[in-house]
């Protein structure tokens, strides 16, 4: 019988340091991306991916991110009352996406001591995580890809990417063994070992991960395990490695253009592969972009 995954947790506790001063007043998690804001590209992601029930982890100052999905009956009348009903309807179906619930963190010690002060809401059951600041456009939801794959493969699951161009430095890698048998067509693959931020001069086969897990329950007693590292982190790498001494853990190659939203160069890269995706923007696009080609020197 198939696994039912539900909850998805989100991270939203960065200080979006790359961004400022953008980001002093408004969340990184709400730059938009062609119109939309970062945060819900996740929430819709975790939606088309089948998970109903979705954990916001945010801290001081990230209120906003919460209200985004709240309704807002000002706005909506007003909307209404200019005739602007489709735009109307976008600020209402936001409200309706999913079941959302915020945890608040005070003082976030790293990805592992954020994914765990979800717990108590996450309980039992196994959970996806989505790292906001990485987008992934694919044919297939990257989420709905990894539950797929827990069907063939339960453990604890990273997304990867063989290499993302211009982002080597920033996304962890992982060393990777194939799995023999024709199951996965190579996309999955057992996890070796495992380094939180790229390893300068590592083989260039090595796996990038790409901000989406599916993690069963049990992560959470490795994260207890964890001593904390620089800067008194607690590194989410280091309560993988533990479960993989344990039960399996696996990559899976994701389907899809992987954009690192997290960084200056990757947010544009996002915002135009985005707008020429939408009819509005697409053509006056194309032609900008065209003239500042020929406008060039040679």
């Amino acid at each position: 019988m198939a696994t039912r995954i539900r909850k998805v947790i989100i991270p939203a506790t960065g200080l979006g340091t790359r961004f400022l001063p953008a980001t002093k007043v408004v969340p990184k998690e709400l730059l938009p991306i062609a119109g939309k804001p970062l945060i819900q590209f996740a929430v819709e992601e975790a939606v088309a991916s089948g998970l109903d029930t979705i954990i916001l982890v945010v801290n001081q100052g990230k209120n906003l991110i919460a209200e985004h999905f709240f309704h807002n009956n000002y706005l909506e009348d007003a909307l209404h009352h200019l005739g602007c009903h489709e735009e109307a309807a976008l600020i209402e179906k936001l409200s309706e996406l999913a079941e959302i619930h915020t945890v608040w963190q005070e003082t976030p010690l790293g990805l592992a001591d954020t994914i765990r002060s979800a717990r108590a809401m996450v309980g039992d059951e196994v959970f996806a995580v989505i790292l906001p600041d990485v987008l992934i456009d694919g044919p297939v939801p990257c989420i709905l890809q990894l539950v797929s794959c827990y069907q063939k493969h339960a453990g604890c699951i990273v997304g990867v990417q063989t290499r993302i161009p211009g982002e080597e430095g920033r996304f962890g890698t992982l060393d990777v063994l194939p799995i023999p048998g024709p199951c996965c067509a190579s996309h999955t693959m057992r996890v070796a070992a495992f380094a939180e931020r790229h390893r300068p001069g590592a083989a260039s086969p090595a796996q990038q991960i790409v901000g989406r897990y599916l993690l069963e329950p049990e992560i959470f007693a490795c994260v207890d395990h964890l001593t904390p590292g620089v800067q008194g982190e607690l590194r989410f790498g280091d309560a993988l490695s533990l479960f993989s001494q344990k039960a399996s853990l696996y990559a899976h190659q994701i389907e899809g253009h992987c954009y690192d939203t997290g960084s200056k160069f990757g947010f544009l890269r996002a915002s135009l592969a985005y707008a020429l995706k939408d009819p509005e923007l697409a053509g006056p696009l194309h032609d900008y972009l065209a003239g500042l080609t020929e406008d060039v020197p040679a």
